[in-house]
C-alpha cells in the first residue's frame, strides 16, 4: 500500500512539473526577482517587505537564492514549486495514514488532494505557490507531529511542529491557522473515536505543541503587525455576498468533484474557474448529498462537519476584507488560490469521517460506488487540469521578458533611461516594480538603466528596445539671463518656473543647457530627491526622470566651479516613436 501511494504522488508530481516547467513569470514572480536582484539576501528592505499585506520573508528568501543561480531564468522558480508539491503531498499523506492506517479508504481524500484542480491555480504562478505550498505542507506535518505527540509523549515531535509552523509564517502569514487546524485534528480525531471530553484531551496530551506554537505566534504577530500596514477593512454587504457566492458556487465547490472544467481569462489577470450550471448544482447536491450520508450512516461527525466550514469561511473572511474595493470584480474569488489550503481541510475532514464508526454496512455496492466515484474525479479532474494549462499558457510575459533580455544586452554600452514595462505585463499600480530597472535588475550584462540619458529608447508592448520620444505636457518656462535662461552655479538654488503647475507623477524632464566643462547638476522638485545628471562641456541636451510635482523645478552645480546654462526645456511622458 505505502507503494502505491507513493507511485500516486509521483505521478502528481510529475504532471505538475509538467505544467511548471512549461510556465513563465507572472505578475508579482518579476516583484520578487526584482527585490531579490535590487537587495542582497540579508537585507531589511528584502526580507521585512511589506508585499501587498503580506509579510513572505522566506518566499523573498527563495527568489534571492533563484535569482543568485540563475538570474531571470524559470528553471529555479519550477523547482522549488515541484518540490514544495512533492513535500506537501507526503506531508499529506504521512497525516492520512496516521489518521487511517493501511486501510483501503485512505485512496479517497489522497486522490482528492494529489489531482483536485483547487491547488492547480496557486501552484502555478510562484508567487502564489511561496504563499500556498509550504502552508499546505504545514498544515498537514503540524498536525500529524500532534497526532504523534498525543500518542506517543515524545518531545521530538513537539520541536518539529513548532519548527514547522514558524517556517510556515516565513512564508505565509494565513498559516496562524496552523497550529488550530493541529489542534482541530486531533480534537476531532477524539471526538469520532469517542474519547470523553476530547477537548481537554487533545490540549493535556500536546500541550508542548501548544504551547510552543503560541509563544512563536505571539512573537509573529508582533513583528508582522511593526512591519504591515493593516488592509482589513468592512465591504458593504452586496461586495460580500457576491464574492462569497462566486468564491463558493462557481470555485470551491465544483472543484469538489474535480471541477471547474473550463477558464476565463482577461490578461494580465489570471485565469478564474467558469465552471457550467450543471456542474455547479451537481456540487451542490453532492456536498448536501455527503451531510446526509455522514450524518446517517456515520457516528459524530457533525463536528467534523462545522470544523471544516469554519475553516472555509475564515478564508473567505481573510480575502473579502482584504481584497475588496471599487476595483474588485467577482471573478477574483474564481481564480481558486484564496481556497488552495483548503484541499488539505477536504482531505482531512473526509479521513475523520471515514474513521468514525459506520451504523450500517453497505457492503459490496458501497466500494463499487466509492470506485465510480474516484474514477469520475480522476477523470473531471484531468480535464480541469488540460485546460487551465491552456488558459495558463496564454501569458504575454514570457515571450516579452525574451525579447527584452535580448534587446538590453545586445547592446550594453548604450543606455536606457528606466520607464515602465508593458501594461501587459504588469501595470502602473504596482510601481515602481513595474519598471524596467527594477524588472531586469538581476539581468547580467543589460545595459545600464539610469534616470538620465542623451537618447531615448523604451521597451515597445512586444518587449523590443525601440526609439522613443518625449511627448510634452509641460514647458520650462524662458529664463531671465540673457544669452544664457537660467544661470547654474555653486551653492545656489535656482528654479526653472513651468508653464502649469505640475501633478505629483514620475515625470520626463528634457534640458537643453550650455556648460563651461565636465560636471553634474542637481535636478528635482522642492521637497523631493533630486537626480544627479552629468552634463558634458559645450552645448547638450538630456533626459532625466524626475519624482514629484509642483510649480517649478529646482536645479543647482553638483561640481565646484561648474558654470552651466539652461536654456529651456519641456516635461511630460516618454513613448515610442
Amino acid at each position: 500500500m505505502p507503494v502505491v501511494a507513493l507511485a500516486l504522488i509521483a505521478l502528481q508530481v510529475a504532471i505538475r512539473g509538467v505544467l511548471a516547467f512549461r510556465g513563465e513569470f507572472y505578475w508579482d514572480d518579476l516583484i520578487l526577482i526584482g527585490r531579490a536582484g535590487t537587495y542582497p539576501l540579508s537585507s531589511p528592505e528584502l526580507l521585512n517587505y511589506d508585499h501587498d499585506g503580506h509579510l513572505m520573508p522566506g518566499a523573498f528568501a527563495v527568489a534571492s537564492l533563484g535569482t543568485w543561480l540563475a538570474p531571470m531564468q524559470w528553471w529555479p522558480a519550477a523547482m522549488t514549486l515541484v518540490v514544495a508539491q512533492l513535500l506537501a503531498s507526503l506531508a499529506v499523506l504521512r497525516l492520512l495514514w496516521l489518521i487511517l492506517g493501511p486501510r483501503r479508504v485512505l485512496w479517497g481524500p489522497l486522490l482528492f488532494y494529489l489531482f483536485s484542480p483547487l491547488t492547480l491555480p496557486a501552484f502555478a504562478w510562484w508567487a502564489a505557490g511561496l504563499n500556498s505550498l509550504p502552508m499546505q505542507a504545514a498544515l498537514a506535518w503540524v498536525a500529524g507531529d500532534a497526532l504523534q505527540l498525543a500518542r506517543t509523549g515524545r518531545r521530538r515531535h513537539a520541536v518539529s511542529g513548532v519548527v514547522v509552523a514558524l517556517c510556515a509564517l516565513a512564508f505565509f502569514e494565513k498559516s496562524i491557522l496552523v497550529p488550530l487546524v493541529a489542534f482541530a485534528t486531533v480534537a476531532l480525531l477524539y471526538r469520532v473515536d469517542g474519547v470523553v471530553r476530547p477537548v481537554r484531551v487533545a490540549w493535556q496530551r500536546a500541550r508542548p505543541l501548544w504551547l510552543g506554537s503560541g509563544v512563536v505566534l505571539a512573537v509573529w504577530a508582533a513583528w508582522y503587525t511593526t512591519v504591515v500596514a493593516s488592509r482589513f477593512g468592512v465591504p458593504p454587504w452586496s461586495m460580500v455576498a457576491g464574492l462569497t457566492h462566486h468564491g463558493l458556487s462557481y470555485g470551491l465547490a465544483p472543484s469538489l468533484l474535480g471541477g471547474p472544467w473550463q477558464w476565463d481569462r482577461w490578461n494580465p489577470s489570471p485565469p478564474w474557474a467558469d465552471p457550467p450550471m450543471v456542474l455547479v448544482v451537481a456540487a451542490w447536491v453532492a456536498v448536501a448529498g455527503a451531510l446526509v450520508w455522514s450524518l446517517r450512516c456515520r457516528t459524530r461527525t457533525g463536528w467534523v462537519w462545522i470544523a471544516a466550514t469554519a475553516y472555509v469561511c475564515a478564508s473567505l473572511v481573510a480575502m473579502i476584507s482584504t481584497r475588496f474595493g471599487p476595483e474588485t470584480t467577482y471573478e477574483l474569488a474564481q481564480t481558486l488560490r484564496y481556497f488552495a489550503d483548503s484541499s488539505v481541510i477536504v482531505a482531512v475532514a473526509a479521513a475523520l469521517i471515514l474513521r468514525s464508526a459506520e451504523r450500517r454496512t453497505w457492503g459490496l455496492r458501497s466500494r463499487a460506488v466509492a470506485l465510480a466515484c474516484a474514477v469520475a474525479f480522476l477523470v473531471s479532474s484531468a480535464w480541469s487540469t488540460v485546460t487551465f494549462a491552456r488558459s495558463w499558457t496564454d501569458n504575454p510575459t514570457g515571450e516579452y521578458l525574451a525579447t527584452a533580455k535580448a534587446a538590453l544586452t545586445e547592446h550594453p554600452q548604450d543606455p536606457v533611461l528606466d520607464h515602465p514595462v508593458s501594461v501587459w505585463v504588469l501595470l502602473p499600480v504596482t510601481y515602481p516594480h513595474n519598471l524596467v530597472g527594477s524588472v531586469f535588475s538581476s539581468l547580467p550584462g543589460r545595459s545600464d538603466i539610469s534616470d538620465h540619458t542623451t537618447a531615448l529608447r523604451v521597451l515597445d508592448d512586444r518587449g523590443a528596445l525601440v526609439p522613443a520620444e518625449l511627448m510634452p505636457l509641460r514647458g520650462v518656462l524662458p529664463g531671465p539671463v540673457p544669452e544664457c535662461g537660467y544661470a547654474v552655479a555653486d551653492d545656489v538654488v535656482t528654479p526653472l518656473l513651468l508653464n502649469e503647475p505640475a501633478g505629483d507623477w514620475e515625470w520626463t524632464v528634457e534640458l537643453h543647457y550650455m556648460a563651461a566643462d565636465d560636471g553634474a547638476i542637481d535636478l528635482g522638485f522642492p521637497g523631493r530627491p533630486s537626480v544627479s545628471v552629468p552634463v558634458t562641456e559645450g552645448l547638450g541636451s538630456v533626459y532625466v526622470r524626475i519624482p514629484g510635482g509642483g510649480a517649478a523645478l529646482q536645479v543647482e552645480s553638483a561640481t565646484p566651479g561648474l558654470n552651466v546654462c539652461i536654456g529651456g526645456g519641456s516635461m511630460g511622458v516618454v513613448v515610442p516613436s
